[in-house]
Parts: structure tokens; C-alpha cells; sequence
């Protein structure tokens, strides 16, 4: 079976003729955008092209960390973890999520001081956070053959599944009153005096006063037919899941040659701790420059490949008026080919760190593409060329966890609340106005 299985959500049969706002995108951003706009009462239309969270949002690691963040996403994240703990309750369904901690490990003095020094970003955050010694991780897992400094034990990280988490969000907006519109492309957007007046979908128009991009890697591909030019590339990450097994680490673990989580099932989901894959594509000359500092500093951890992608983008149309179909009604679903041989690696790593997986069995296999931004920090903003429309896009990896907050944030942004979090650090303007974009953290 290509890609996760992800609980499936059917979509409404009816398309609303009028709704406050329009949510582009039903991975785990969209879904906790539209469930806080609804239950901050304002009327709202999730439309997704195929099925919810059926891209990254179910295909990523299913992390819930603080931990190794960009700095400019700790405030934010902070508000995540306490979304997080209360959020099965309040919305009545099972996201699989746990607070079970997560362990970065550190091989070298070097390492350890880094790990340190970035742990000072959770000053003030009355966060479970702290460095453990080699001795103390051997007494953590004492099956495990690694030889470490130490590491950086964050207590308050927790778990969750991905391929449950934004459906369940999904079905709770719904419960609230939203329309949840699956196999439903929104084609492009429409303007009055220059302001969002509405969309058309590929089942008809819907009216609206705001529309909220959450289209993950598919997000500059839309806003470039609107004419706003959002600078987004693509890496592919590998992922295998095993089968139920004991005696493995119940943290999650990265080390630079494996990541691993324990899974609700029993199982893990394991990938490689740095290891991606780029594809050259068409795009990648376009931001060529803009891109070049995240490039020459992760040099190490990416896998360019030449190859056929470049000729399906290529291929993808990058303009196209309203009235015929887009280039989202012919690929539902980014569902590309995973590598095995970064998965292997990663699996027989994992396997000499905690011999007990040796009996694992490789479940399931798949990649999925993530959405990067130059400055790898995502944009939660308006956009200013266009009043009423908004971008929540670019997570760079980071989204799973970060999501329910982003949710709430846009939902700040659109209601003229106070912000959760000083948005300034997620604005779309900061590629264009003359900021320096600096990338941060290498995780």
C-alpha cells in the first residue's frame, strides 16, 4: 500500500455558497486553523484537494518537541506542549498523543556543549529540559551499545500519530459546524477592490471575506498563480515502521544516524537522523540565491538527485485561469518512492544501538516531501499585496508538532485578537523587506 494508512475522513456532499473564511489544505495546520476559527465563531470551509493528512501530515515522525527547535518557534512551540496535553479531551478523540520525553544524544564534548548551550532557550518556559551524562543514559537503556557523552533529555517532549492526529482535528471542526470538503482543489482565489471576495473549488465557488493557505508543499505552486511568490523548496524524507516489538526505547531518539519513536501500536517509526533527499528541479534555480546559506550549511545531510521529478515539475502548469482544472486535480496526493537504502541504513543503526530491534519486522515503507523555506522557520501572516489572504506554510519539518499552535495563531491573526505569540518572526514580509534571513538551528 503506497503512503501510511491514514483514518479516513469522508467528506461533506454539499458545497457552502458563503463562509467566513477558507482553509486551503487539510494536513494537521489547516485542520487546527479551521477548528480554531470555528470555535472562535466565525463560519469556515476546510477544502482539501484529496484526503485529510494524507501528505507530510501523516508521513512525518510524529515528534512533539521543543526540543532542537529554531529559537523563533520556541514560544510558540511552548503553547503546542500545553495545546497538546489537553487536546484528546477537548476534542473528544484519540491523536494517539503521549508526553514521553526525547532524547538528543551527544558523541563528542563538542556536542555536548551545543546541546547545552541551545537548552538556555527554555529559560522562563517552565519546561522539563536537561543534560544527562553518558552514565545516566546507560542507566535509561541499559540495552543500549552506544557510547556517549550524554545528551539533552527534554522530559516534557511527548508523541503523537500522525495518521491519526488531523483527522481527528478535522472531525472535531466538523462537530463545531465546519465544512470539512474532501477531493475538493481549491483552483484559485478571487478579489474585489483588490480583497479577498471568495474562491473557486473545482465543484464550484465559495464566498469569503479571508482564505488561509495551509497547502504545505504544494503552497507556492498556489500562490504563484495568485501572484505572490512564496519561496518554497522540497526534501524527501524516508521512513519505515516495524511491526510491534518489546524491549525497545520508549523516548524518542536522535542520534545522527538514526531517529526512532515507539508507536501506539508497539511499533517504531525509524528514519535517518540527518539524511534527506533533494531532487534539482526547476524551482531549485528560481531560489537558487535565496537558499544558498541553508544549503551551504547542511550540505552534509542532503542527497542532491537529477532525475525524473525535474521533468514532472517541469510538466506542471504554473499559471491557469479559474474556469479549467488545476494542477491540484491531477496529483491528489504527493506519494513519492522512498529510499531504501537511507531507511536500511538507518534501521541496521538503530539495530546496533538497541540490539533488541534485531527482531523487528519492517512493516511498511514511505517518504514524504517537506516543505522548506529559505530561513527553514515557517510563514504564519497575511499577506499584505492581498488583504484577507493568509499563509501558513513552510514548516520545515517542524509542523506536526508546532501545528495546533500555528492553528491557534492564524486564528489570532484573522480575528484581530491578541496573538498568542509575537508573530513578527513568522511574517511573510521578511523575504521581501530587506531583513537578513539567517538559518539558526541545524535541526
Amino acid at each position: 500500500m503506497p503512503g501510511p494508512y491514514v483514518v479516513p475522513v469522508h467528506g461533506d456532499a454539499d458545497l457552502p455558497e458563503r463562509v467566513d473564511v477558507v482553509v486551503v489544505g487539510g494536513g494537521i495546520i489547516g485542520c487546527s486553523t479551521a477548528l480554531e476559527l470555528v470555535e472562535s465563531g466565525l463560519s469556515v470551509a476546510l477544502c482539501e484537494k484529496g484526503g485529510i493528512g494524507r501528505e507530510q501530515s501523516s508521513r512525518n515522525w510524529g515528534w512533539v518537541r521543543i526540543s532542537r527547535r529554531d529559537p523563533r518557534e520556541v514560544p510558540l512551540m511552548a503553547e503546542a506542549l500545553r495545546i497538546w496535553q489537553g487536546l484528546d479531551a477537548r476534542i473528544g478523540r484519540d491523536t494517539g498523543y503521549r508526553r514521553a520525553g526525547i532524547i538528543f544524544t551527544c558523541g563528542s564534548d563538542e556536542q555536548y556543549a551545543q546541546h547545552e548551550r541551545w537548552n538556555r532557550n527554555l529559560e522562563g518556559y517552565q519546561v522539563e529540559s536537561r543534560m544527562i551524562s553518558g552514565q545516566e543514559f546507560r542507566t535509561m537503556f541499559p540495552g543500549s551499545t552506544l557510547d556517549l557523552k550524554g545528551a539533552l533529555y527534554t522530559g516534557a517532549d511527548g508523541r503523537a500519530e500522525p495518521q491519526k492526529a488531523a483527522p481527528a482535528i478535522a472531525e472535531a471542526a466538523r462537530d463545531r459546524g465546519a465544512h470539512v470538503l474532501t477531493e475538493c482543489a481549491v483552483r484559485g482565489i478571487e478579489t474585489e477592490a483588490g480583497a479577498i471576495s471568495g474562491v473557486v473549488t473545482e465543484r464550484g465557488p465559495i464566498r469569503c471575506r479571508a482564505v488561509v493557505l495551509a497547502g504545505g508543499a504544494w503552497s507556492n505552486l498556489f500562490a504563484g498563480n495568485a501572484g505572490i511568490d512564496f519561496p518554497q523548496l522540497k526534501v524527501m524524507n524516508s521512513v519505515l515502521r516495524t511491526k510491534p516489538l518489546e524491549g525497545g526505547p520508549e523516548q524518542a531518539i536522535w542520534h545522527s544516524d538514526f531517529a526512532i519513536r515507539k508507536r501506539q501500536d508497539g511499533g517504531y517509526t525509524i528514519a535517518s537522523g540527518h539524511e534527506n533527499i533533494v531532487s534539482i528541479v526547476p524551482a531549485s534555480f528560481r531560489y537558487a540565491r535565496a537558499f544558498l546559506p541553508a544549503l551551504m550549511k547542511e550540505w552534509r545531510s542532503l542527497n542532491f538527485r537529477v532525475g525524473l521529478r525535474f521533468l514532472d515539475e517541469a510538466r506542471i502548469a504554473t499559471r491557469w485561469s479559474l474556469d479549467e482544472p488545476s494542477p491540484f486535480e491531477y496529483n491528489r496526493v504527493l506519494d513519492p518512492v522512498p529510499s531504501q537504502r537511507l531507511s536500511n541504513r538507518a534501521m541496521a543503526a538503530a539495530i546496533r544501538a538497541f540490539p533488541a530491534l534485531a527482531q523487528a519486522e519492517i512493516a511498511q515503507r514511505w517518504a514524504g516531501y517537506i516543505d522548506v523555506t529559505p530561513d527553514a522557520v515557517p510563514v504564519i501572516s497575511g499577506v499584505d499585496k492581498v488583504p484577507g489572504f493568509y499563509i501558513a506554510s513552510g514548516f520545515s519539518g517542524h509542523g506536526f508538532g508546532i501545528g495546533p499552535a500555528a492553528g491557534r495563531l492564524v486564528a489570532d491573526l484573522i480575528t484581530n485578537r491578541t496573538p498568542l505569540v509575537d508573530p513578527r518572526d513568522f511574517r511573510f514580509g521578511r523575504f521581501s523587506d530587506g531583513s537578513k534571513i539567517e538559518l539558526i538551528s541545524g535541526f
